[in-house]
């Protein structure tokens, strides 16, 4: 009776993190003009949500339950496991995305601030940090993510353009 109990709070949590795991994958809908530092704060909230997540899983209360559970041979571990992985894996994306980003960040004021002029003298060392974070990247590196990043980009000095018209 015990071992059903903790089962079903096993297939409970199993269906809650199914749920985190595909919301974290659907399509984000963003703003036609949003820039850059929307990629990076969108990571952001995503690694603190995956690690908050590890965290509670990590938990001695959880790891209580699921040695319960091992002990008594139960079926419903295997999806568990699965899970796991799967959370451990968006984890360390999010975790690798936001490093890399990070690198960026020092181009996004230059790129929102700047005159027309100022920001392009910013363009090849961006596209070179762009390049090293397509090389050496685990997960950053495919061409959904960096379309996505590069029309960000371009929408931040489209509208730094805008803005550079309207004021002169």
């Amino acid at each position: 009776e015990v071992t059903e109990r903790l089962e079903e709070v096993v297939r409970i949590w199993t269906k809650q993190i199914r749920k985190v795991l595909v919301e974290s994958e659907q399509i984000r809908r963003e703003a036609d003009d949003v820039g850059p530092s929307a990629e990076l704060e969108h990571w952001k909230a995503r690694m603190s949500s995956f690690n908050s997540l590890l965290d509670e899983i990590k938990s001695s209360r959880v790891k209580k339950i699921i040695s319960i559970l091992q002990a008594a041979r139960s079926k419903t571990l295997k999806q568990w496991k699965e899970l796991d992985g799967s959370i451990t894996i968006a984890a360390n994306e999010a975790k690798d995305n936001v490093r890399y980003l990070y690198t960026l960040d020092k181009f996004f004021g230059p790129l929102a601030n700047a005159s027309p002029v100022t920001m392009m003298e910013h363009i090849p060392s961006l596209m070179n940090t762009i390049c090293m974070i397509y090389c050496t990247s685990s997960y950053y590196n495919t061409s959904e993510r960096m379309t996505s990043l590069f029309l960000k980009i371009t929408n931040q000095m489209i509208n730094t353009c805008k803005m550079y018209l309207c004021e002169g």
